[in-house]
């Protein structure tokens, strides 16, 4: 099992009571559900929300339906971001990010301490909700912390967890404003009543 220090640990609770101070309404899950196109399980939580208020990133719990482990904590919701995510991916950005992170120690430790800060995160929510890890211990997502495999699960990290956490996460967030930027909301028209 993945151990982490108390300051790790400290982080990590703050950030979770941050975010679980205001746990999904029925609204919410509604929103994302119809961004998803089906029922988010174990969605616990909105960590990113646009300037309008609409769900960028939620927030899941490490056992989907009590027994399916999900790694992907941080979860990218929002469509015009996602899509704006996949153009950076289809323009080979993740080659040139890897590249990048083969050749500068400081990016990869940086990006290894992402990592470690999505797995003591995740712990966190593991002790909160009494979720086994056991199945998904030392996996995050996107590829850390070794490479870049999904910039989605990285622009979400940095979505919930905020700038600085991630380095590669806040780049391509950087990178995409031109088409997406999460303090203008361009979200298309919520067909599920008005929110809270």
């Amino acid at each position: 099992m993945t151990q982490f220090d108390a300051a790790e640990m400290n982080d990590a609770q703050t950030m979770l009571d941050r975010i679980l101070e205001h746990p999904a309404t029925d609204h919410d899950v509604a929103v994302v559900q119809e961004q998803l196109g089906r029922y988010p399980r174990g969605m616990m939580a909105v960590g990113a929300r646009c300037a309008n208020g609409c769900p960028l990133a939620v927030v899941t719990r490490p056992l989907v339906d009590g027994k399916i482990p999900f790694p992907t904590t941080c979860y990218l919701t929002g469509p015009e971001i996602v899509k704006a995510v996949s153009h950076l991916e289809a323009d080979g950005v993740m080659r040139e990010y890897n590249e990048m992170l083969a050749l500068d120690p400081q990016l990869r430790e940086r990006y290894e301490r992402a990592h470690y800060k999505y797995l003591a995160f995740r712990h966190a929510l593991a002790l909160h909700t009494g979720d086994s890890e056991e199945h998904i211990d030392g996996i995050s997502a996107g590829g850390m912390p070794t490479r870049v495999k999904c910039l989605h699960a990285l622009v979400a990290q940095s979505l919930v967890m905020g700038p600085g956490v991630n380095p590669i996460g806040d780049m391509a967030l950087d990178r995409l404003r031109g088409e997406f930027d999460p303090a203008v909301c361009t979200c298309a028209p919520i067909t599920t009543g008005q929110r809270d």
